[in-house]
Order: C-alpha cells, then sequence, then structure tokens
C-alpha cells in the first residue's frame, strides 16, 4: 500500500527551506529565506515557535539539543533546543555559509561556504577548526562518515571530493557534477548521504539517477535511478536504518529505493510539482518531511519499512504474453510491484543470469504477505486457482495452506508479517474544520475575529489583557466598544444591530452565546444563552433582526435578536460556516467524505421572512480541486458568493437555475506564489471584491491595520483577448451582476432605476457591437443569435444596419424577428394588464361574497372595478358579447385587449385609420378589435421606419399620440405613406385629402366627457363592468390552485390562472364565458339595446369604411418584401 501524503502548509516565505527531525521525533524543525527557524510540534501545528537567526537561513542541522544554522550574516550560529537561545557564533566566512552537518556522535559540525572552504568545528570547543581547501567554487553540501573519518564535500565546481579529517587532505575526487558559478545558478544542491551504521556506501545525486560509491575503494558500485524521475535530483536521504534511501527531484517527485535490492519501493509527486529542496526522516524510520522552494512543508507517512522491502521475493523470469496489467491503474502496479516503474519491476524485467525454469515462476507468484504480485503471471495459467478465490482465501488468511493442484502460493516463510489493508483506490480527504468568514486563526494571541461590510471585530489574548474590540466602519452606527473578554470568546459576529459573540464549552461550564444589542431602545442591551450540555458552536451569523447559531450536535438553532428563542432544525452534516443577509441564511456543511484532496460540501439557502421557505436545498457546493472553503458571504446586494483556497470567487446565477459562477480568480492578481488576497466584501455595483493583500501568508496581522485593495470581476470565458472576446465577457458579466435588481424588487426592497437602465443600456450597446463584429466577418447566423438578446427597439437598428450593409436576406429574418417580439412584449404587457385588473376586482370584492354572488346569478350587483373610471368606462367599453367571443377565440392574444388600461384612457386608439366623408360617426363607437383587418397588432419594420422619415400632417392619423409604448417604433402609421414611396404619387395626394377631414372628429371627441350623469339604477348598472369567463373560472377553481402551490403570492396565482384556462379547448372557454354572461344580468343586455340604438346609421358607414381598407391592405400585402428592403436601402431622403 502506498504511503499516505499529507497536505502541504505554509511553513515560510517563498525561497530555499530545510527541514530536519529532533533526535526524539518530537518536532519537525525548518529554516526558510525569511530568516526564521520554525520549531513544529506537527504537521498541524498553527503556532511554530520561531527563532530569527538572520535575513537569509539556507541550512540547518540538530543534535542532542544543539542546533546549528548556516544563514546570509556569514556566520555558522548554535542555538539551544528547544529553548532556541541563542548560544554562540561557532565559525564565520567571508562570505555565507551554504550548508551545515553534524556528524554521527554530535561533537563536531561540517560547514561549507560560497568562499570555496569547508570547515569542520568542535562543538565543544569551537577555536579547534580544521580548514579544507581543494574546491574551486561555492561549496554545496557537506556529510560526515559515520565512522568519523572521513567527510564528503560537493562544490559548484563539478566535482564530489572525498577529505581525510584529521589529515586535512584529499583522498579522491569524482567530477560527476554539472559546472555552474553559484548555489543559486546550479541545476542540483547535491545534497550528499552517507549511509549510517555499516558506512559502506556514498550517495551522490547525479543529474536523474543516484550513484552509489563503495567505502575505501571509492569505485562507483551502482546507480539507482527510476523512469518518472525527469528533471535532476536535488537532495538524498538516508533512512535510520541504513536501507532505504530517499531522494527528492527539482520536479517534485519523492522516491524511495531499497540500496540492496536497487528496487524502487515508493513513489510520490508532489502536490504541485514545486522543488523538493529538503528532506529528512523520522527516527522511527514510518515518516519523512519535505519542503520546497516555495516555503511550503509536507508530509509523508507509512513508509515501508526495511524488513518489508528486503523481503520481497523475486518475480517471473519472463512477462506474459498478455499483459493483464493494463487493465489496471498505476496505483494497483505499484502495490503490486512494489513500486517499480516498467523497466525496474521484477514482475517486467528479466532477473540476472537468464531465463528460470517454470516450478521457480509458480513458486513466486505471490509474496509471504499472501498478496498476488503480478495480475497477468496468475490468470494466464489454466491450472491456478481463478482470482476470486486466490484472493479471498489467500489475502484473507494470508496463505496459510498449500495448493494440491498446482502449488502456485507458496507457504510463507520465517515469522509472518502483518497485513496490510489491500485497498489502493482515492484517499478520503480530512474534513474541513468550521470557521466564520472573515476571521484569522483562533491560535493567534491578536486575531480578526471577523471583518466584514459593517466593522471589524478583534481579540487579544496575551499576558497583558484578554478582551474583543469592536470598531464599525461607518462611526453613525455607533461608536468603537471595548469589551472584557471573561468567558474567552472565539467567535464572533457584526451587524448594524448587535455585536454575537460565542465560545465553547470547558469541563465546568457550558458554551455560551452572548449577544449585546446597542440599537435596543431599552436599557438592556445584553443577554447570554447556554447551550445543552454536549453542545459546541461552531458557527454564528446576525440576520436582520435575527441570529443563527449552528452546533457541533449538527443543529441550527434561531434566535430573535432580543433573545427569544425561534425555531429550530438539523443539518445533514457538520457545519463548515454561515452567512447572513437581511432575511437570506446561507450555510454550507460537510455532506460526505471527500477524496483526493477534494472537499464534500453541501450548501443550503433560505429565506426567514415572514413566508420562510428554502432556496437551495442541500445541492453539491462546487469548489476548485483539491480546494478548501475560505470565505462565505453575501454581496452589498444581497447575492450569495464565496471564495475557495485556489482564489477563485463564485457567485449564485439566479437567472440559471440557482448556479454558481465564477467571476474572479485573486491568485491571477498575485505577484508571488505565497501571496494571497484576504477577501472582507463583494460588491455587485460598482463590480468589486473588497480585500487585503497577504504577502507570504494567507491572511493578515492585525497590527498595523491592514490596506483593502479593490480587485476588478473578470469572467473566466475563452479568448478574452480578443475583441469578441472581451465584449462577451463584459456583457454576460454585466448580465450576471444585475440579477439582484430582479430579487431585491421581488423581495420588496426598492431598486436604483437608474443604474438599471444604465446596465440595461450597456448591453444592448455591447451586443450592437457584437452584431456589427458579426456582419464585418459576414456571420449572419451569429447575427441572428446576437439579435434573439436584443430588445425590440435594438432589433429594429441592427434591421437598418443590415439593410445599409446590402444584407437583405438578413434584414428580412431580422424584420420577422422584430415583429415576434413586438407582438411578445404587447402580449406580456396585456397580460400584466390582466392580473392587475384582476387584483383590484379581488381588493374591491370580499372573497366571503363569492358564494353569494355566484347564488344570486345574474340580479346580484357588484362594486366597480375602478371607481375613477367608472363614468368612462361605462361609455367606452365594448360590447360583451363581442369581448367574451374574442376572449374564447385562440387569436384573442394577437389582438388589443379592449379592456387594457390603455385602450380605455384613449379613445382614439382603435382607429387609427383615416376618417371617412361618407358620414358622421358616432364618437363614443368603440370598434371591435376583431372588426378591422386593417388594424393590425404590429406592421412591417422597414414601413415604420420609412414612415418616420416624412412629417405627417398635424391633426392625422399619425399626430394621434398612441399610449402602446412597447409598440411605439411598430405602431401602424399613415397607410397611403409606404404606398406614395413605393407606387404612385396619386395615392398620396388622396391620403392627404382624408387626412383633413380628421380635426372634425377629433373635435367631437374632445366633447365626450359631457356625459350626464347616472339618475337611475339602470343607469347605474351600466357603468358596473360584467365579470369575464376567465374571472368566472377563477373564482371556483381558487381553492385547488392555492392547495397545489399554497406559497403562490396572489399575482402568481392568477398568473397560474390564466395559463390553466387558456389551456382549456375553445368550447370550455366559450361555455365559462356564456356563464359570465348570465350572471351579467338584465343590466348588460339593456346597455347592448343602448349602444346598438346610438349606433345606428354610423354602422353600416363603418362597415363599408373597413372593406375599402381591406382592399388597401391587400394592395399593400402584395408588394414583394425585397421590393421593400431595396427602396429602403437606396433612399436617399
Amino acid at each position: 500500500m502506498p504511503c499516505e501524503r499529507k497536505p502541504m502548509r505554509y511553513g515560510h516565505s517563498e525561497g530555499h527551506t530545510d527541514v530536519t527531525f529532533d533526535d526524539t521525533g518530537k518536532f519537525i524543525v525548518t529554516c526558510g529565506s525569511d530568516g526564521d527557524v520554525r520549531i513544529w510540534e506537527s504537521l498541524d501545528d498553527d503556532d511554530p515557535r520561531s527563532i530569527n537567526v538572520g535575513e537569509k537561513a539556507y541550512s540547518l542541522a540538530l543534535k542532542k539539543g544543539k542546533l546549528v544554522t548556516a544563514g546570509s550574516n556569514n556566520t555558522v550560529q548554535i542555538h539551544t533546543f528547544p529553548e532556541g537561545d541563542p548560544d554562540g557564533i561557532l565559525t564565520r566566512f567571508t562570505t555565507h555559509a551554504t550548508h551545515v552537518a553534524f556528524n554521527h556522535s554530535g561533537s563536531r559540525v561540517a560547514a561549507g561556504s560560497s568562499d570555496f572552504m569547508v570547515k569542520v568545528v568542535e562543538v565543544a570547543d569551537s577555536s579547534q577548526q580544521k580548514t579544507l581547501r581543494g574546491h574551486d567554487a561555492p561549496v554545496l553540501s557537506v556529510t560526515f562518515d559515520p565512522k568519523d573519518e572521513f567527510l564528503a564535500s560537493a562544490s559548484c565546481d563539478g566535482s564530489v571530493v572525498i577529505w581525510k579529517i584529521d589529515e586535512q587532505t584529499k583522498v579522491t575526487s569524482w567530477p560527476v557534477l554539472q559546472k555552474s558559478n553559484d548555489v543559486s545558478t546550479a541545476k542540483s544542491l547535491c545534497r550528499l548521504g552517507w549511509q549510517p551504521k555499516t558506512a559502506q556506501l556514498l550517495a551522490v545525486p547525479v543529474g536523474l539517477k543516484v550513484h552509489l560509491y563503495e567505502r575505501d575503494s571509492w569505485e562507483h558500485v551502482s546507480t539507482l535511478s527510476d523512469d518518472m524521475i525527469t528533471q535532476p535530483i536535488n537532495v538524498v536521504a538516508w533512512s535510520p536504518c541504513g536501507q532505504l534511501l530517499a531522494a527528492g527531484s527539482v520536479g517534485g517527485f519523492l522516491t524511495v529505493w531499497n540500496a540492496e535490492s536497487k528496487l524502487c519501493v515508493e513513489r510520490q509527486k508532489h502536490e504541485k510539482g514545486y522543488t523538493v529542496c529538503g528532506l529528512a526522516w523520522h527516527p522511527s524510520g514510518r515518516q519523512m518531511a519535505y519542503t520546497d522552494t516555495v516555503g511550503s512543508l509536507g508530509l509523508l507517512d507509512d513508509l515501508p519499512t526495511a524488513s518489508s522491502a528486503t523481503k520481497t521475493p523475486k518475480a517471473p523470469a519472463v512477462k506474459a504474453a498478455n499483459d493483464y496489467d493494463d487493465l489496471f491503474d498505476e496505483d494497483d502496479d505499484r502495490a503490486m510491484d512494489e513500486g517499480l516503474s516498467d523497466t525496474h519491476s521484477p514482475a517486467k524485467r528479466p532477473v540476472a543470469g537468464g531465463d528460470d525454469d517454470d516450478d521457480d515462476d509458480d513458486d513466486d507468484l505471490v509474496p509471504a504477505t499472501g498478496r498476488v504480485k503480478n495480475r497477468g503471471s496468475f490468470l494466464d495459467d489454466e491450472n491456478s486457482l481463478d482470482a476470486v478465490s486466490l484472493a479471498l482465501g489467500q489475502g484473507k488468511y494470508g496463505g496459510g495452506d498449500d495448493d494440491d493442484d498446482g502449488g502456485t502460493v507458496a507457504p510463507p516463510t520465517g515469522p509472518p508479517l502483518p497485513l496490510r489493508p489491500a485497498y489502493e483506490g482515492p484517499l478520503p480527504t480530512p474534513p474541513q474544520k468550521p470557521f466564520q468568514p472573515g476571521s484569522t486563526p483562533a491560535h493567534l494571541t491578536h486575531r480578526f475575529m471577523t471583518w466584514n461590510s459593517v466593522g471589524v471585530v478583534r481579540g487579544y489574548n496575551d499576558d497583558q489583557d484578554n478582551a474583543v474590540d469592536v470598531e464599525f466602519h461607518d462611526t453613525a452606527v455607533h461608536h468603537a466598544m471595548h469589551l472584557t473578554n471573561a468567558l474567552g470568546h472565539t467567535l464572533a459576529d457584526l451587524s448594524q444591530e448587535a455585536v454575537l459573540l460565542a465560545c465553547p464549552a470547558t469541563d465546568e461550564l457550558a458554551s455560551k452565546l452572548q449577544c449585546l444589542h446597542f440599537s435596543s431602545w431599552d436599557a438592556n442591551k445584553e443577554w447570554i444563552v447556554d447551550l445543552p450540555a454536549g453542545e459546541d458552536v461552531r458557527a454564528l451569523v446576525l440576520g436582520r433582526g435575527w441570529a443563527a447559531v449552528a452546533t457541533s450536535a449538527r443543529t441550527l438553532r434561531l434566535f430573535t435578536v432580543g433573545g427569544v428563542q425561534k425555531e429550530m432544525f438539523s443539518l445533514p452534516g457538520h457545519v463548515v460556516s454561515m452567512a447572513a443577509h437581511g432575511e437570506q441564511l446561507l450555510v454550507v456543511y460537510h455532506r460526505g467524505t471527500g477524496f483526493d484532496g477534494d472537499q464534500a460540501l453541501g450548501v443550503q439557502l433560505l429565506q426567514l421572512g415572514r413566508r420562510k421557505r428554502q432556496v437551495i436545498h442541500g445541492e453539491p457546493l462546487p469548489l476548485s480541486c483539491k480546494a478548501h472553503l475560505a470565505w462565505l458571504g453575501f454581496t452589498a446586494e444581497g447575492t450569495p458568493c464565496y471564495v475557495d483556497s485556489e482564489g477563485v470567487v463564485r457567485m449564485l446565477n439566479r437567472s440559471l437555475g440557482n448556479t454558481w459562477t465564477p467571476v474572479c480568480n485573486t491568485r491571477e492578481t498575485c505577484k508571488g506564489k505565497s501571496d494571497h488576497f484576504w477577501v472582507v466584501a463583494v460588491h455587485e455595483n460598482p463590480q468589486q471584491l473588497r480585500c487585503i493583500p497577504c504577502k507570504g501568508s494567507r491572511y493578515p496581522p492585525t497590527l498595523p491595520r491592514p490596506a483593502v485593495a479593490i480587485l476588478p470581476f473578470k469572467l473566466p470565458l475563452c479568448q478574452t483577448t480578443t475583441e469578441k472576446g472581451q465584449m462577451e465577457e463584459q456583457y454576460w458579466r454585466s448580465t450576471l451582476l444585475q440579477n439582484h435588481y430582479s430579487f431585491l424588487s421581488s423581495s420588496g426592497y426598492e431598486i436604483d432605476d437608474e443604474g438599471q437602465n444604465q446596465n440595461q443600456k450597456e448591453q444592448q450597446e455591447l451586443l450592437m457591437k457584437m452584431f456589427a463584429l458579426s456582419c464585418k466577418l459576414e456571420r449572419e447566423f451569429r447575427c441572428m443569435e446576437l439579435a434573439e438578446l436584443m430588445t425590440q427597439s435594438v432589433v429594429t437598428l441592427a434591421v437598418r444596419y443590415a439593410s445599409r450593409s446590402r444584407r437583405m436576406n438578413l434584414a428580412q429574418r431580422l424584420n420577422e424577428l422584430a415583429m415576434e417580439k413586438a407582438n411578445q412584449l404587447q402580449e406580456e404587457q396585456e397580460q400584466e394588464e390582466e392580473v392587475e385588473e384582476v387584483q383590484e376586482e379581488e381588493q374591491r370584492t370580499p372573497r366571503s361574497r363569492y358564494g353569494q354572488r355566484e347564488s344570486a346569478g345574474g340580479h346580484s350587483s357588484s362594486r366597480p372595478r375602478q371607481a375613477r373610471e367608472e363614468e368612462p368606462r361605462g361609455e367606452e367599453e365594448d360590447d360583451p358579447q363581442e369581448t367574451e367571443t374574442l376572449e374564447a377565440d385562440g387569436e384573442s392574444r394577437k389582438r388589443l385587449n379592449p379592456f387594457a388600461r390603455g385602450a380605455a384612457a384613449s379613445p382614439e386608439k382603435p382607429s387609427p385609420k383615416p376618417m371617412s366623408k361618407e358620414g358622421r360617426v358616432n364618437p363614443f363607437k368603440v370598434q371591435g378589435s376583431g372588426k378591422s383587418p386593417s388594424q393590425s397588432r404590429v406592421s412591417n419594420v422597414l414601413d415604420s421606419m420609412t414612415s418616420v422619415r416624412r412629417p405627417a400632417p398635424l391633426g392625422g392619423p399619425s399626430g394621434k399620440q398612441s399610449k402602446g409604448p412597447v409598440l411605439k417604433p411598430l405602431a401602424p402609421k399613415p397607410k397611403t405613406k409606404m404606398q406614395s414611396t413605393l407606387l404612385q404619387m396619386a395615392t398620396s395626394k388622396a391620403a392627404n385629402k382624408k387626412a383633413q377631414v380628421n380635426p372634425e372628429p377629433a373635435a367631437d371627441r374632445l366633447k365626450q366627457p359631457e356625459v350626464p350623469p347616472p339618475d337611475s339604477p339602470v343607469e347605474d348598472s351600466e357603468n358596473k363592468k360584467p365579470r369575464t369567463g376567465f374571472q368566472l373560472w377563477l373564482e371556483e377553481n381558487r381553492k385547488s390552485i392555492l392547495a397545489d402551490s399554497p406559497d403562490l403570492q396572489e399575482t402568481d396565482v392568477i398568473k397560474a390562472a390564466m395559463g390553466s384556462f387558456r389551456g382549456l379547448s375553445a368550447e370550455d372557454r366559450l361555455s365559462w364565458t356564456e356563464r359570465a354572461k348570465g350572471q351579467s344580468g338584465e343590466a348588460a343586455d339593456l346597455k347592448k339595446r343602448k349602444r346598438a340604438e346610438e349606433a345606428g346609421e354610423g354602422d353600416t358607414d363603418e362597415e363599408s369604411r373597413v372593406k375599402a381598407d381591406e382592399n388597401i391592405a391587400k394592395k399593400k400585402k402584395s408588394l414583394d418584401t425585397t421590393a421593400k428592403l431595396s427602396a429602403f436601402a437606396f433612399n436617399k431622403n
């Protein structure tokens, strides 16, 4: 089984580092280019002891309570361990020391320097020194012979030299290294290693291999290599037993060989591929610490022992013809052949001495552990056991019994070894610990307990003081506070109403929650709650008027800001972090166990207003590969967002099914690999990410007060260096960051209409720019895709641009799209007006009277729908018979709504065509929208654009302002104007004559308010608008709709009812319409008869005028669209 690679952690700032264990293995000691030596109790120690030894520390050695360091101050210093007290200077050089090493007994120290010299100093008496001269370049490394007779050194001059210490003479030299001018420019540090105990072998890293030289003869006896190593080996280290040799390379590979069998027994890769520059074995031989050139510290645990490595039996001589190893992954093969590469695996390499016979092959198929070594060897053997029985029997019992059939499994020899787990798949990831957003680690004596958009809470826990300081960004909210921390609070949150603190439980006291409600109007502003026994506060948060606390019992408890306990519920897993904004609560928790460095987190988003509901139901939280959650919160506008440890900022996209979209990557702005940005706030308008730059760390210090930097948002779209990619990124970023307007509006907040309109304007401008670019590139299909995203008015501009660009096919398609969008907009407008009317009807007619009205039938009287429109509507409403027929007809969606507010307020809108001279027409007569074919909802875009170019006569139909704002660019203009452009001029003259007749009816319409007030119940009933079939259907089916969706608001109920009503067949809708007519009573009949009498002879004139307009429309339809486009494109006017 491969060893466990612990996640690396920050140890020093970026640069060269070194590492070693103490004699007991209790401490890990590291040094770095920041000049500090840090003493770690374990890899998880968040508060290591630090000793400053100079500007930079290049190397260290530890033996028998003495810590020796080589630094940039040209000295070799000694400190006591573990106290870290200075104990003098061992020796000095004319330039900085590069490497130091203790001998086996700890009585001597060897040090190399960039001044080409090597010194051997007695620790007890530093005046006794021996200087070894002979190198022609800076010294890279030194190592003692365990017998304290020889010393080996490597230099930038390319040589490895063996020295006789007592005689201070050179014994031998091997020019095996690549030459360089300085240690910083050397391809490899060439850290030498002398085999402990036996002292027979000297390991020298040479390029991609390790050469082993024999003592006394100084001959090159063997070479250790691995095909996975592609860059030079930097450092080697022997295990305490002297039988295993570890090597770390520039490419980040960590390899362990068995020096006796020369086989690779372990292979690991640095999680980020950085150069390994420090390597040290634990005294037990089961762990190995390593450091890299970016200052990180790592640990390999559960390494193979020398006994397990030496008892590896030999493998079959010849590889089977059918290689079944390819069916399995590399990790499984590594355990099968003890981690060897393809060329160095005993199962794949011929054994020295030629081919063995088949009997030997059968005896060696299974090692002493009872585990099959090579699947290919036994799967090809027809007489051997099947794979399942072999794995179950031998893997479970250790190969206790011999196999009578073929002798395939060899009995164990010698004492049985402990069985190791056979699982070699992905390893589980340790779960992330809970944290408070905007806080620094709890082990620090001075730390940020929280930093958010309201203020900063600092915690101090040192010898002088144990207190909490609260500082507000805006002092108008509250003045700064200094609170004593007698309870030992470790968690805090801050809002504009209160400060919330929590402390963990102790042996005597329970975990406590303390709230300082400074915005309270009474005198008692503080309350404390004790949590039940066995529960600790893991995360807390403050909302608007409430507080939430997540505990170790996977329970989330809600409180009011005044201290009243509210609802509580259980979480699916242990909480990781929480955030709040207004009435929103965001909870992130562990939903399972992650593997291979990934965290398995879930997220819940709840609305805690009057109507409590869950928006996100525990979906997985997306994170970068092998990353953990670093910050969680809301934007200033209320959109959930978070940051992971890789610096990726993600924001909730409500318009795309509550998905998470990356909007920024802070790592792209970092200058160094160990630099980070500590996020404190996110704003959507303006688009800003407020964070604190941290040099060489993940979090800032409390003093001095860190400065806040502002980073821009940038979506990770493809090809953002091109003009097209930049505009696409700007458009979708603007679209994503304006979603909060609709959310705030639906939540009852006031929104910035000016800012929203400005965003929409910018989006349409970007779409038009991309449209022009696509036209230039002759991408007409792409132009249509962009036009789908445009508004109707911008599509009209696109039609003009395409026509001017001589792209008639594209202009025609855009014209059709513009008409379709105009129809859709008016349908939406009509639907909104119907919803508003139904809402007003519901408000004016109590629900309790529904049953009475239904039972009363057509004789019941109801209040008018709108009092302010009572009298005008009584005269202007269309015939109910015609209205209900249109409602039942499928074409009703494509016609003007006679009950819309715009229709009621503008009497001239239903008849925009010119008036004829054939007779007077009743000015109060409202024409049915289905009577005139010439009065279509929209007209050709090109027609409307051409008609705008020529002014219309005052008082004519074009001078009448239509109140349909959506259809204004496409409103039907005088229909003779296009004919004057494309046909004869005589038609234009006829249109002018018709236009002169219009002022008289217009003058008559101005006299409309002179209507006598109602003086009888019959006349009063005329002003009361009859109910429609839809309203009657809604009254009877409201309960069923609310039963299916009880959380729907009134507007949503009406919309859902309208959809269901429209889904009925035409016959059903007509039947409901007839029922509504029956309930309207005799008043509706009187109203129809009165209108019929008033119409009189005008109806006959109206029908003749309608037929004339139909003939005109037919003539216009006969025109070819290409001719219209050509006339428009080449029209000079």
